[in-house]
This record gives structure tokens, C-alpha cells and sequence, in this order.
């Protein structure tokens, strides 16, 4: 009899983790939502703002970080006073070297909502926010035990289970029966080890969670995660922003004047420009210290080369021969002379005098023929400058009326747009270049005469930039006399979408971003206009907007 008790005792148990093995396995049996999952990149926080400021508050441990920017432009507020009334009095905030604020706050351990009145003052402003502070509970799971711990509900449980499951259940009862039987026989047959084994065996298959389940409470957040939610909008934390340097403008709609874009080049200012060419075919020859390179800074007159003129051979035999008949006029003149003045007494003092003058003429005549193949020609800075282009080799044969070298004040630019539709163009205008920078130009003038199949219209840069060279490439908004309304925003605000469409970021709070897709038109070098897709009175990522879009 005590075997059959002892049997059934054993039977019993391996039955029972048995059964609460199947009964956690099983599928298709809803048991109840599961507990909600922890957070382990967002850790506890709380934000507010007013027309002036935006503050986020972080819960770090046992002590709040306090992030304080502006609202406007999201640009961090160093140098301010804080002031908290929490739970437990008013506490001052101190600043840290990375533009943020801390104070120790106990009684952040205590879960549960809490209120703060937060006091801000800086630059002159004083602001008081008001803020809500959530503390979770901690998530833990209750143990599971068997032995002592099962009574008669957890039988009734485990039989209702049963009750409910198919014959694969009752099977693994009747085999647990059958091995709580076997185990009991080995047992007192004075084999432990081997009822041992079976019982291990046993609980093995009911699995180690049948002795017991905890679920640690996961330790506080260190590093806040910047996400992308499943509505397209972003979560950046306060510490990424500040990484990112991201800065947002307030909209506000106005009436701006109409722009045309216009393809244009630069060229330089013709009254401040200068080409040094050749009047005769010769020999380039350098001046003291040599030709002037690339970047010379000349001055007007100053001598830049000279041309040795190169004398055929036909010029040549002509000018042998009038050499020879010059000389004989000379010699013919001067013997003329001679006996003019050895009868000077019986002649005319008129005679003496022409004859001299003759011979004078017939000299310098000679003088100039024996010069004119040896002379160079003097190349001469027309305006003063800067040397753009250089076209001289020593010994170079330079022809008639080539540039030699091109001379150009950096100070005096143009740019020469070429518009394809008649425009009234007003007097200011913008020129942007590729790589981004922008120059302030004016309105001089267009032309009447199309140039392939365009009109030119010149501007006067107005402001000095050392980035522009003479043909240059950019492009020309010019104001024109039409006037748009919208909202105008930097052109690095508004990014190209995913399906195309142009779209900007809206800063909704703190540190959650909204993409909006938006309709824009060009407004200059610097902004474009929005006219469909936002509303005044909201806060547009400014700076950051590219970075924002790769979060993912």
C-alpha cells in the first residue's frame, strides 16, 4: 500500500511540472496583453516652452539634466538662472561645460507623476514654466515555484488547462504517471542515482522557469537615441540637436517681388580692363626683371616687353638703298654749302640758311633709317591691375595685334546674364555661385541686340569678392516687377522627398520634427518661397534639416 501511495505521489509531481511545461508551450491561448516593454534608449524626461524659451528636462539617475534653448531658433541659452520647485522645495540648477544644466534631485527614484514650476531668467527675460515629470514604475515579474508553493488552486488551475487541451495533454500525464511510478520503484529498491536521473530528467523537460522567473528591472537610459517613428516623423534628443547644430525660423507671411533666374558668366569691368598687343610682327624680348607672371600686380605705363621687329629681307635691300641715295644728297648738299660760304660776300644770306636746313633734314632722315630696324617696340600696361593672362616667351615671334597679356582689377567685375523672354528687371539682383556662395549685384542695362537668340543684360557686382574670375559661371535672380506672397525660408531648408516631392522640416515640440511637403518657388541667391504647404506661426528647420532627413 505504501508503494502504491509513494507511486502515486511521484506520479503526481512529475506530472505536475510536466503539465506546466505544456501548459506555457502550447499555442493558440491568449494568456493576457504581455507586460509593456522598457525603453532602453529614451530615458525619463519632461519638456515645456514658452514665446521666449524651450526647456526639455532628463532624468540621469538621481540628477535632472536641463537643456534651455530658444524657442524661435532653437539656439542654446548659456549664462541663465534656473530655478526648480519640485517635490522636495526649490532647487537651483547648475551649468556644465557643454551648455547644459544639473541639480540633484532624490526624489526622482519615487515613481509617479511630478509637478515642477521651473524659473528661468537670462539676458533680461524672466519666464516661468510649468512642466510635468513621469517617473515609471519598475518592471518585475513575479517568481514562479513549485513544491510548497503549489496548493489546491494551482491544481484546480492545472486540471482546467487540461481540461481544455487535446490528447497530446493527456498523454504526457499518463506518461508522467508512468515515470513518477518507475522513479518511486528505483527509489526504494535502493537506486537513487537512477531515480535521481529520471527526476532531473523530468524537471529538465519541465524547464528551469518552473523553479523560478525574474525579470530584472533594466537599468536608467545613459544615452538618449535619435528614431524615426512609423508616421515619418523624428525623434532627436536635446544632445543631438546641440551635435547636429540644428536651428529652426519662425514663419511669418510676406510680399516679396517676383525673381527670373538667369544663366550668366562673369566678365570684367571693360573701364577697368586692358590688352597689351603688338603693333608690328617681331621678336618678343623681356624687360628688366623679366615678363610679368600670372597674379603681377602692374601699374598703368609700366613696361611689360618689347618687340624686336623682324626686317625681311626685301625691307632690307630697300633700306640699304635709300641709305646710299641719302648719302649722296648729303655729300651733294654739303659740297653745295661749302661754296656758298666761300662766296657768301656775293650772295644771298637766304641761300646759306637753305642749305643748311636741307642738309640738316637729309641727316636726321639717315640717322633715323640707321635706327628704325634696331628699335624695339615698348609693350605698355594700358590700365593698372592685376596681370589675368600672359601670352610671352622670350624669343617668341609676336604678330600684329595679338594679346600679349590681358590685365584686369580684381576690385571691378561684371556679370552678363542672357535672359530668353523680355523681363523688367529692377535693380537688385543676386548672383549664386556652384559651390554655394552668393554675390549682391546691380542693374546696368540690356541689350537691343539679341545674342543668339537672347537678350543680354548686364550687372555691377557690387560687393569685392576674391572667388571671381573672368568667365566665371553662376546664376542671376533677378527682381523683377511681378510681387508673390508666401513665406520665405533658406533655400537649405527645403530637401527633395522620398517620392520627389520638396519637403521641410517643422519643429512641433521639443525634440520631435514633422516633415511637411511644400510647394516652393525661387525667391534669390540665399532663400526660396514657400506658397503652399505651411502656415505662419511655425518653426521650420533652418539648419540641420539635411542630417535630420538621414535619421532613420
Amino acid at each position: 500500500m505504501k508503494v502504491m501511495i509513494s507511486a502515486f505521489l511521484g506520479a503526481t509531481l512529475v506530472a505536475t511540472l510536466l503539465l506546466g511545461q505544456s501548459a506555457r508551450a502550447h499555442e493558440g491561448h491568449d494568456h493576457g496583453a504581455p507586460p509593456p516593454p522598457v525603453s532602453q534608449t529614451i530615458a525619463p524626461r519632461a519638456d515645456t516652452s514658452s514665446t521666449e524659451f524651450e526647456l526639455v528636462a532628463i532624468v540621469r539617475g538621481d540628477r535632472l539634466r536641463i537643456y534651455l534653448d530658444t524657442f524661435r531658433g532653437n539656439e542654446p541659452v548659456v549664462g541663465a538662472t534656473i530655478e526648480i520647485d519640485g517635490p522636495d522645495g526649490t532647487i537651483a540648477a547648475t551649468p556644465t561645460n557643454d551648455g547644459a544644466y544639473t541639480l540633484d534631485a532624490p526624489w526622482l527614484s519615487r515613481p509617479g507623476n511630478h509637478d515642477l514650476a521651473i524659473t528661468v531668467q537670462a539676458g533680461g527675460t524672466l519666464d516661468i514654466l510649468a512642466a510635468t515629470l513621469t517617473i515609471p514604475e519598475p518592471i518585475a515579474a513575479p517568481a514562479r515555484t513549485f513544491g510548497a508553493g503549489i496548493g489546491v488552486d494551482a491544481v484546480r488551475a492545472l486540471v482546467g488547462r487540461a481540461a481544455g487541451q487535446n490528447g497530446g495533454l493527456w498523454a504526457g500525464i499518463a506518461g508522467g504517471f508512468v515515470a513518477g511510478i518507475i522513479v518511486t520503484l528505483l527509489m526504494r529498491r535502493r537506486r537513487p542515482a537512477a531515480g535521481a536521473a529520471i527526476l532531473a530528467l523530468a524537471i529538465h523537460a519541465a524547464g528551469s522557469p518552473a523553479l523560478a522567473d525574474t525579470r530584472a528591472v533594466p537599468p536608467a537610459a545613459e544615452r538618449d537615441v535619435a528614431q524615426r517613428f512609423a508616421d515619418g516623423a523624428v525623434f532627436v534628443p536635446k544632445t543631438t540637436q546641440r551635435i547636429l547644430a540644428v536651428r529652426t525660423l519662425f514663419t511669418e507671411v510676406g510680399t516679396f517681388p517676383g525673381t527670373v533666374e538667369l544663366p550668366a558668366r562673369v566678365i570684367p569691368d571693360p573701364n577697368a580692363t586692358g590688352y597689351v598687343q603688338a603693333s608690328v610682327a617681331g621678336r618678343l624680348l623681356p624687360p628688366l626683371g623679366g615678363f610679368p607672371r600670372l597674379g603681377t600686380r602692374v601699374a598703368a605705363g609700366d613696361v611689360l616687353a618689347f618687340v624686336q621687329p623682324a626686317l625681311p629681307a626685301a625691307d632690307a635691300t630697300s633700306q640699304q638703298q635709300q641709305a646710299r641715295e641719302l648719302d649722296q644728297q648729303i655729300a651733294l648738299v654739303e659740297r653745295r654749302l661749302e661754296r656758298f660760304r666761300q662766296i657768301q660776300a656775293v650772295i644771298a644770306r637766304a641761300q646759306i640758311e637753305d642749305a643748311e636746313l636741307e642738309l640738316q633734314g637729309l641727316r636726321t632722315r639717315r640717322a633715323n633709317l640707321d635706327r628704325a630696324p634696331r628699335q624695339a617696340e615698348r609693350l605698355i600696361a594700358p590700365v593698372s591691375g592685376v596681370v589675368a593672362a600672359v601670352q610671352a616667351i622670350a624669343g617668341q615671334i609676336a604678330q600684329p595685334n595679338a594679346i600679349i597679356f590681358q590685365i584686369i582689377d580684381p576690385a571691378r567685375f561684371w556679370v552678363e546674364a542672357l535672359s530668353f523672354e523680355p523681363h523688367a528687371i529692377e535693380g537688385a539682383a543676386t548672383g549664386r555661385f556652384g559651390d554655394g556662395h552668393s554675390v549682391t549685384l546691380a542693374y546696368r542695362g540690356s541689350g537691343l541686340a539679341d545674342r543668339n537668340q537672347a537678350i543680354p543684360i548686364q550687372f555691377n557686382v557690387e560687393e569685392r569678392s576674391h572667388a571671381l574670375r573672368a568667365g566665371q559661371l553662376l546664376t542671376v535672380l533677378a527682381e523683377t516687377q511681378d510681387r508673390r506672397t508666401g513665406i520665405a525660408v533658406p533655400r537649405a531648408s527645403v530637401l527633395r522627398g522620398a517620392n520627389g516631392q520638396s519637403i521641410v522640416f517643422e519643429h512641433t515640440n521639443a525634440e520631435r520634427f514633422v516633415p511637411r511637403e511644400v510647394r516652393v518657388q525661387p525667391l534669390d541667391a540665399e532663400r526660396v518661397l514657400i506658397v503652399a504647404g505651411v502656415e505662419a506661426g511655425r518653426r521650420i528647420v533652418t539648419q540641420g534639416a539635411e542630417l535630420l532627413n538621414q535619421v532613420r
